[in-house]
């Protein structure tokens, strides 16, 4: 069933998307959509064909696999290492920024705005600095709160460096944090009951079965996916899904997501509907193309701000990913050492945290996986004639950048054939960066040096220009705390 919005916002019109193909004979409560363009044909440059795929023959051919062969293939996720020592993730309270935040509210030491669901929301997002310019809005059913996310009433996530938070009208808030050891951490904080009986906060379990699975390493952690949605915001799972970064090519992504801004001649996959007919998902990009404004396609007055900005769905994907390297790389290197630790206590040997052998080597690839994204090794061109967003956000994400000396700054944009002018991630200030074991922030720290200074053997960092690796290397010197002391001009 799907739920209303707050009183006073009630919609009666249908969704009123771009869409790419006749109707389904069935249409979402409300009454039928505007007629839609017809699809490009096949061959098209805008216009996506798929044929469904057929799962059976697989199923068949699992089910007649001895249980001894299928064992072997089982993933981490379902073996959920992340419960084990030394984590015991679900029975370990966590000492994020959220668990401090909510004693504070349970205490009463800290009040917040109560008049209505969205000034709430406003006060809450101000205690977190998270700004409301960083608004995007998804319309996907990919949450948990499916029953109250349609293409009318989008979801909207706002997000910082240290948290994400989602929220649709009349239902709770969706918190993602780090934690110093846990990494992703979720919440969920009911505040509809606030004037009578209080805030509720929760850490459903629920939430680590799509935040916790193969599309994030097997561990708790972000991501951002792009689905072909139906009318009523459902995916459809025969056409597949991409889980994106800065990577990802433009026609990859932002399905099911509400993208304000201009692009140029490039199109992704927001803004418009998917349709199915006999096997066969079509989705018209040329339609949800350098949109400017929204209400044409659902009401914004609900929301805090009335864009769903590019460019912060761009950082955003930038930023979830670099989240999810540092967590496994944390992760797996701690994992790794208590395993060397029993090993140790076995053979009657002294503990030792010294990496060595296996732990040595998992220190050294995750290193070179942060690195690879800190540094936007494999950041796909934006399109020609760059990006040009037309909110705030880009103000709003700059209010807390460290200059250098020169007034240089890692949140400095570029945006025309990348998104910024150093290429250096911001994300190296973040809690998660901070919170790496010493030993492999060590690795970390001498390879950048390395590759900074020219150093580097390998050719996988020649795309930093030699002004550019100096320039990054000076911001860092100036505002990167805590640096090693070998890190002087």
């Amino acid at each position: 069933m799907t739920s209303p919005l707050p009183e006073g916002d009630a919609l009666s019109s249908p969704p009123r998307l771009r869409r790419s193909a006749t109707l389904h004979d069935n249409p979402p409560e409300g009454g039928a959509l505007p007629a839609a363009p017809k699809p490009l044909g096949e061959g098209g440059s805008s216009s996506t064909r798929l044929r469904a795929r057929a799962a059976t023959p697989l199923l068949i051919t699992l089910a007649f696999l001895p249980l001894a062969v299928l064992l072997p293939s089982l993933s981490p996720a379902q073996s959920q290492v992340y419960e084990e020592a030394p984590f015991f993730y679900s029975e370990t309270e966590p000492r994020d920024p959220i668990a401090a935040l909510r004693r504070r509210l349970e205490s009463g030491r800290l009040k917040l705005e109560a008049r209505d669901e969205k000034e709430f929301l406003r006060s809450f997002l101000e205690e977190l600095e998270v700004p409301v310019e960083s608004q995007v809005l998804v319309f996907s059913k990919t949450s948990k709160q499916n029953d109250r996310i349609t293409p009318q009433t989008p979801r909207a996530v706002y997000f910082s460096e240290e948290f994400y938070v989602g929220w649709v009208p009349g239902g709770v808030m969706e918190i993602g944090s780090i934690d110093p050891q846990l990494g992703a951490v979720f919440y969920l904080v009911d505040h509809r009951a606030r004037a009578t009986s209080g805030l509720r906060f929760e850490r459903p379990q629920d939430c680590l079965s799509c935040h916790a699975g193969s599309r994030t390493g097997d561990l708790p952690g972000f991501l951002v996916r792009s689905v072909y949605p139906d009318a009523r915001g459902y995916p459809l799972l025969s056409a597949g899904s991409f889980v994106t970064d800065h990577g990802s090519p433009l026609h990859e992504r932002w399905g099911g997501w509400y993208v304000t801004g201009q692009h140029g001649s490039q199109l992704h996959m927001g803004n418009v509907i998917a349709t199915e007919e006999d096997g066969e998902v079509f989705l018209d990009r040329e339609a949800g193309a350098n949109v400017l404004e929204l209400e044409d396609l659902f009401s914004t007055k609900p929301y805090l701000v009335p864009r769903s900005d590019i460019l912060a769905l761009m950082v955003l994907e930038h930023q979830v990913e670099m989240h999810n390297r540092l967590n496994r790389a944390a992760f797996s290197l701690e994992r790794t050492l208590h395993l060397q630790e029993q090993i140790d206590e076995a053979l009657g040997r002294s503990k030792t945290r010294k990496l060595s052998g296996s732990a040595l080597s998992v220190a050294n690839s995750h290193a070179e996986k942060i690195l690879e994204h800190l540094l936007f090794q494999k950041e796909i061109p934006l399109p020609d004639g760059g990006i040009d967003d037309i909110g705030n956000f880009r103000d709003a994400f700059r209010v807390n950048r460290r200059e250098s000396k020169e007034g240089r700054s890692l949140k400095d944009f570029q945006l025309l054939d990348r998104i910024f002018k150093y290429r250096c991630s911001y994300m190296i200030y973040s809690r998660a960066f901070d919170h790496l074991p010493g030993p492999l922030k060590q690795i970390v720290y001498r390879r950048l040096w390395d590759i900074l200074n020219g150093r580097d053997p390998s050719p996988d960092f020649d795309y930093l220009g030699e002004s550019e690796r100096t320039r990054i290397l000076s911001i860092l010197i100036d505002t990167k705390p805590n640096l090693p002391g070998y890190w002087k001009l």
